[in-house]
């Protein structure tokens, strides 16, 4: 059981990167966009609960569900892979709705040729 928590993180980022490979949605878009946006998005949320730490704000919660493998001080092993998980689902949710809210191509032509 002490592995429930990041096989769940895990199984999250399959499923985003399998929906992100459906519909092309973000790396397999736009592959060295992505890897940027997600090394960035991960570094910023690690240096955000390396402050939250540092300040004693955030604590490790104590579970069945979790490792127990610390990679610092009150930072367990599935903090990142959550970070990972919240930056990937952001970003696909992020483009799926831009992509659905966007006009068809065929349409923006058009618009296009009407104010030009």
């Amino acid at each position: 059981m002490g592995v429930l928590y990041l096989v769940s993180l895990l199984l999250g980022i399959t499923c985003m990167l399998l929906l992100d490979h459906r519909f092309r949605l973000f790396f397999w878009h736009d592959a060295k966009a992505a890897a940027t946006v997600t090394a960035v998005g991960l570094l910023f949320f690690l240096s955000w609960d390396a402050a939250g730490i540092g300040l004693g704000i955030f604590l490790r919660g104590e579970g069945n569900i979790a490792t127990g493998i610390l990679l610092a001080p009150e930072l367990p092993i599935e903090e990142p892979v959550f970070l990972l998980f919240l930056t990937l689902c952001t970003m696909v949710l992020y483009t799926g709705t831009r992509r659905l809210l966007s006009p068809a191509p065929g349409k923006r032509l058009e618009r296009e040729r009407e104010n030009a």
